[in-house]
């Protein structure tokens, strides 16, 4: 598989998690990396920092996704120091675990507002302003496909992503650009370990064929794929990223 050498790429929410591991195993590949962070900007430096240190080029931008005004300022940046952008990542996001009966409408709100719209406001943005033959990745989420208690308006906002992804993928193939989405399974991450017993995390790695959740970076190398010449003919697809879980 050939590097991503020359390749801009854009990375929503990674000053950490997920994220964070993104934005550096494409760093490692050659592309140049926009890391964007929405209130951490500390851990996004330190990311930036360890991208640099380990010889290659990133820089971090703050922007909160769910507003649209930030997103283009956002763009602007971007393009303004790299002079383009290849590839968006759209990878921030949140989760609230709570039954419906108790979900407030401040957390429906707030799922929704950067799940959904926040990937909505990157997408309408790169629909014009990403480079031609460009790529789109997005992510939703393994847990689409089973029935987890407390996961009900989480999983609403990653069916949204993925009727997203397949709909855009066909407004902007005609520029070159695909369009896909990632599934992960549990991951090892805060926004996933918080707040959760370690038997629940036992029980969950046990939906895995490996009897293990992922790490992020099982995500990240499969995004480094999709952000690739050789993924341009897959379009329109949701890749499950989560050992065998689902």
């Amino acid at each position: 598989m050939s590097t991503l050498k020359d390749k801009v790429i854009l990375v929503t929410g990674s000053s950490r998690g997920i994220g964070a591991v993104i934005a550096q195993k494409l760093a490692a590949a050659g592309a140049k990396v926009i890391v964007n962070y929405a209130g951490g900007k500390d851990a996004a430096e330190e990311v930036v920092s360890q991208i640099i240190s380990n010889g290659g080029d990133a820089i971090a931008f703050q922007a909160d996704v769910s507003k649209s005004e930030d997103v283009k300022n956002l763009f602007d940046a971007a393009i303004s120091h790299y002079g383009k952008i290849d590839v968006l990542v759209n990878n921030a996001g949140i989760l609230i675990n709570k039954l419906i009966k108790d979900t407030t409408d401040e957390d429906f709100t707030r799922q929704f507002d950067i799940n959904v719209r926040g990937t909505f406001n990157t997408m309408r943005e790169a629909a014009t302003r990403l480079a031609e033959n460009g790529s789109v990745i997005n992510f939703s989420t393994s847990v689409n496909r089973i029935m987890l208690p407390t996961y009900a308006t989480y999983v609403a906002t990653k069916a949204a992503v993925e009727q997203l992804t397949r709909v855009f993928s066909k407004e902007v193939g005609a520029r070159g650009i695909n369009v896909n989405s990632v599934s992960p399974g549990p991951t090892n991450t805060e926004l996933f370990t918080k707040g959760k017993p370690q038997e629940v995390i036992d029980r969950l790695a046990s939906l895995s064929a490996f009897n293990r959740i992922g790490e992020p970076e099982d995500i990240a190398q499969v995004v480094v794929f999709l952000a690739s010449d050789e993924a341009k003919w897959i379009s329109a697809q949701n890749i499950g990223a989560n050992g065998g879980m689902a």
